[in-house]
């Protein structure tokens, strides 16, 4: 791990209240990533110095350090995910990562899951809003502004599996035959489905705390439990039971919405509510309206978020984070594209508006608040990436730098 600049930059601690304390000068680690994790992170480190630099006027600055993980970690220590890198997400607590290659069928696991899993930054969240301009699907896409809590340690994505034909499988097969009276054919490949009340509970408690401190007026409950009812049937009952015992004076029930106050939510109260997978699928596109915050078990997130995603112009706008009950992992939320590698072609929005939520978990909501305002000016001048000026007739293409460029231009500009 090297230091990116020659500044002298202090560690981000917590008081002793378990408040994120912030130094002016705080050592953030980042990860280049892989393919095209490096055009994108250029992109971005310039894009958020830059905001800093305006909103505080030199008064405060990020020491950016490097970790070391993925293609580049293996070629420099034989390793995907170095122990080093580990120690130093401990130590510094903050981490802005671009996408890593994770193998399809085969390979080596998933650094992302492996770094969600041994931090246990068990809350991925995905904001998804629409910047004015943005080619999308939707007639009215500026409804879309959601917020996804999706469970990051549990559920399949949990990692317990094993081959088809294997002799781990057909042990746990045969136990499943002989002992729990289930039929399922010897040569399957099995994966277990892991979803506990306590794993659930502190992810559906982050998503009514984020809820109330923001102003949202409901949380959603996403689930499969007509059908997995032991699992996301599960989930959506413990959500409910967290919500009465922890914060019975802040939310109602849907059902108390009608009984109690004729569909008028009282003004300190959120909504909680539960939808089946399925349905909510089509209902964010008819409805999405009514959506505000989502908490939901892990792989119907992953579904859900990128879904959402292209009602608001694609994974390329779509920023995500990692986040536990100390550390926290910021990152871009699509892969790495390696045939764009080293091409500066490709949108570099998605790790920037991750490094905006970096900020806003910062509580640097000045430096946060000029990105967005200068990204939405950039969007609406029709000066985009590729992926964006193709559906966007009479767009200036610009490079993954030259798009940085602009940002940093419309940065200057008063509040749109």
């Amino acid at each position: 791990m090297t230091d990116t600049t020659s500044l002298t930059g202090e560690k981000i601690t917590f008081d002793g209240t378990g408040k994120l304390r912030v130094p002016d000068n705080p050592i953030i680690l980042y990860i280049e990533g892989d393919g095209t994790g490096p055009d994108i992170w250029r992109a971005t480190v310039r894009v958020l110095d830059g905001a800093v630099a305006r909103a505080y006027g030199g008064r405060r600055r990020i020491v950016w350090r490097e970790a070391l993980a993925g293609e580049k970690a293996y070629e420099a220590v034989g390793s995907h995910l170095p122990e080093e890198t580990l120690k130093a997400i401990k130590e510094y607590l903050v981490a802005l990562k671009g996408p890593l290659t994770t193998p399809v069928g085969g390979g080596f696991r998933s650094i992302n899951v492996t770094l969600r899993q041994v931090l246990d930054l068990y809350a991925c969240i995905r904001p998804v809003r629409y910047y004015a301009g943005t080619p999308s699907p939707l007639r009215e896409p500026e409804k879309t502004n959601m917020v996804i809590f999706r469970e990051n340690t549990e559920d399949v994505y949990a990692g317990i599996e094993w081959p088809a034909q294997s002799s781990e499988a057909r042990k746990v097969v045969n136990f499943l035959n002989t002992q729990m009276g289930c039929h399922i054919s010897p040569e399957a490949g099995i994966g277990i489905k892991p979803m506990s009340a306590a794993g659930s509970q502190r992810l559906v408690r982050k998503a009514i705390i984020f809820a109330l401190q923001t102003g949202r007026p409901s949380v959603t409950l996403m689930h499969k439990g007509n059908i997995m009812k032991y699992t996301e049937g599960a989930f959506k009952t413990w959500g409910y039971e967290l919500a009465a015992a922890e914060f019975k004076d802040r939310v109602i029930t849907e059902e108390q919405l009608w009984r109690e106050f004729d569909g008028r939510a009282p003004a300190d109260r959120i909504i909680i509510k539960d939808r089946i997978a399925d349905s909510i699928f089509q209902q964010v596109l008819l409805r999405p309206e009514e959506y505000s915050v989502i908490a939901t078990p892990n792989l119907n997130g992953d579904y859900l978020s990128d879904a959402l995603a292209a009602q608001v112009g694609g994974l390329g706008m779509a920023p995500g984070a990692n986040i536990g009950d100390r550390y926290a992992v910021f990152e871009a939320t699509h892969g790495s594209a390696p045939k764009y590698a080293n091409l500066d072609k490709i949108n570099p929005s998605s790790l920037i508006l991750s490094g905006t939520m970096m900020l806003e978990y910062l509580d640097w909501t000045e430096a946060a608040n000029l990105i967005h305002e200068g990204l939405a000016r950039t969007i609406q001048a029709r000066t985009v990436t590729y992926d964006l000026a193709r559906l966007m007739p009479g767009a200036r293409e610009l490079s993954c730098s030259g798009f940085a460029s602009a940002l940093l231009d419309n940065l200057s500009c008063g509040p749109s």
